[in-house]
């Protein structure tokens, strides 16, 4: 009785497991690689690709778009550096850790929602920053 607890929670535990790839995990963690490159290249145009729809809808060109990041995301716009987390899947979206050094040595996390597009690209949903306290480069 006891083995048969113990394979029931384990397969309960597999079965809650990731219900993404690992070509979701890379291909999640290239859209946001590839945004960050567009931000340090000025590439409004390529950063404006990764925004989901709802937000195009909020910022309506790239123009927009740019001056919003440059304005609220300083930390995401300029990195000094930055590396992947851990990724999860919440309610139909994935969550993408992203630790964050910023321009001025203070660390950040990055906590980037992606979701699959009709096409089966990844867009970017969202980036939530969260400053870690008394951290600094």
């Amino acid at each position: 009785m006891r083995i048969r607890l113990v394979v029931l929670v384990v397969v309960a535990l597999c079965g809650s497991a990731a219900a993404f790839s690992d070509a979701d995990r890379g291909a999640v963690q290239s859209v946001i690689e590839r945004q960050l490159g567009a931000f340090r290249a000025d590439d409004a145009a390529t950063a404006y690709s990764f925004a989901a729809p709802e937000i195009k809808a909020m910022y309506p060109t790239q123009d927009v778009f740019m001056q919003m990041v440059q304005r609220l995301y300083p930390q995401v716009y300029r990195p000094r550096s930055h590396a992947f987390g851990e990724l999860s899947e919440k309610s139909g979206h994935l969550e993408q850790v992203v630790d964050i050094v910023d321009s001025e040595g203070a660390f950040w996390t990055a906590l980037y929602t992606l979701s699959r597009q009709p096409d089966g690209s990844w867009k970017i949903t969202g980036c939530y920053l969260l400053k870690k306290p008394g951290e600094v480069a």
